[in-house]
């Protein structure tokens, strides 16, 4: 019996050492946790296998945010800052109810051949205004042209109404320093007709540019500071001038130039 012991015993050493041998030439391990000689290679922390076994980057940890647009100059224009208008002239023909004092039956020229210009006139306000002028058809070219300049150049005019507000009244026109132009009436110290009663001229700031008799005096009160030529001041018209020479341009001659009394306020279509 004790030899079939050890016989037993001997077999049961030899079995286990064959296991042995066998599971270590299959290289798989006898143990959960595997020694860091044996264990597979670690992935870099850049990447993770997938499921499919294909490397795919590692979260950042940082939140993924939609983009927020930055301010930055604005691509929209200003609007420019507004400016004065555009100078502009609407020709009409006129009403004889518009020229209730200004014209009467005899006069040298038919309400049909007169024309009311509404334009725009640059003020000694520093400000544009809406005025009216009344002239014959032929002139209202050369006065659109003309005052289409004065406007541009920032020229000045006090005011620009019909003479009817002044009830036809060429001292009370001129006394308001009313820039007119058709009015039928004689020439003044003159019995014959006036260029004014065929709408073929225009009076200009009057005040600052008066009727001077050969004497030198004037008739307006108003005007006495603005007897003598040249003079440096808004609104006048001095011999030579660019409001001259714009009217010389259309054929138009100026009053200032006549010889003995001179008419500075004056324009006139074919002279007189």
């Amino acid at each position: 019996m004790p030899g079939s012991r050890f016989a037993i015993r001997t077999r049961a050493a030899l079995a286990t050492a064959t296991g042995c041998l066998t599971v270590a030439a299959c290289g798989v391990a006898t143990s959960p946790a595997a020694s860091p000689a044996t264990s597979a290679p670690v992935a870099p922390p850049s990447a993770s296998p997938s499921a499919t076994g294909v490397a795919v980057p590692e979260p950042t940890g940082a939140t993924p945010t939609a983009a927020t647009p930055t301010a930055g100059p604005s691509t929209t224009a200003s609007p420019a800052p507004a400016g004065p208008p555009e100078f502009s002239a609407k020709v009409s023909r006129v009403t004889r109810e518009r020229l209730r004092y200004s014209w009467r039956p005899g006069c040298p020229v038919p309400v049909g051949d007169l024309r009311l210009i509404t334009m725009t006139y640059w003020g000694f306000d520093d400000r544009p205004h809406t005025g009216e002028l009344v002239v014959h058809e032929e002139a209202v070219d050369d006065i659109v042209s003309v005052f289409r300049r004065l406007y541009g150049w920032r020229w000045p005019i006090y005011r620009m109404r019909l003479v009817d507000v002044y009830k036809g009244d060429d001292f009370a026109s001129i006394d308001a320093d009313n820039t007119s132009a058709f009015n039928c009436r004689p020439a003044t110290g003159s019995s014959s007709w006036s260029r004014h009663a065929y709408g073929r001229a225009v009076d200009i700031n009057p005040r600052e540019n008066p009727y001077v008799y050969a004497d030198g005096s004037g008739s307006h009160s108003n005007a006495r500071k603005f007897l003598k030529r040249p003079l440096k001041a808004p609104g006048v018209i001095n011999p030579g001038d660019r409001v001259v020479r714009a009217f010389e341009r259309e054929g138009w001659e100026w009053g200032g130039d006549w010889s003995g009394v001179k008419d500075y306020q004056h324009f006139s279509m074919g002279g007189g």
